[in-house]
């Protein structure tokens, strides 16, 4: 079982099943709702129980995309693909420790100039 939740605690859930790997994605959405790139490891839907939620809001960041955070203190919580079963989940917000390590570098092609990514993990243009 993992947890994890926003910085002011009105989000909280817990993954009852398994984590994928997470992946570093570099599009600019990630980076405009992240402020840098974004962390994020996969689960299915119907393993995430989201509890208490009074503070989740979704933005639909494009027409198949929504984007789960905190209206309170703005944490970038969720991203899910419709339709879909799975559902990603921002690793930073995971409870630690996570057990987990960082495995790909996505989107690479449209990352920002200001840094490198040089930690020999695969990169890929795009999805």
């Amino acid at each position: 079982m993992t947890t994890g939740g926003c910085l002011c605690g009105g989000v909280r859930y817990e993954v009852k099943g398994r984590l994928t790997p997470p992946l570093a994605c570099h599009c600019s959405q990630c980076a405009r709702t992240s402020g840098h790139f974004a962390a994020m490891a996969a689960c299915s839907t119907a393993d995430l129980v989201i509890e208490p939620d009074e503070t989740l809001a979704w933005y639909q960041s494009s027409q198949d995309v929504s984007r789960g955070f905190c209206s309170r203190c703005g944490g970038n919580l969720f991203w899910r693909a419709a339709p879909g079963d799975e559902i990603y989940v921002t690793v930073g917000t995971l409870d630690r420790p996570t057990g987990l390590r960082l495995s790909a570098h996505i989107f690479v092609g449209s990352k920002s100039d200001y840094y490198d990514i040089k930690d020999g993990l695969p990169q890929k243009d795009d999805w």
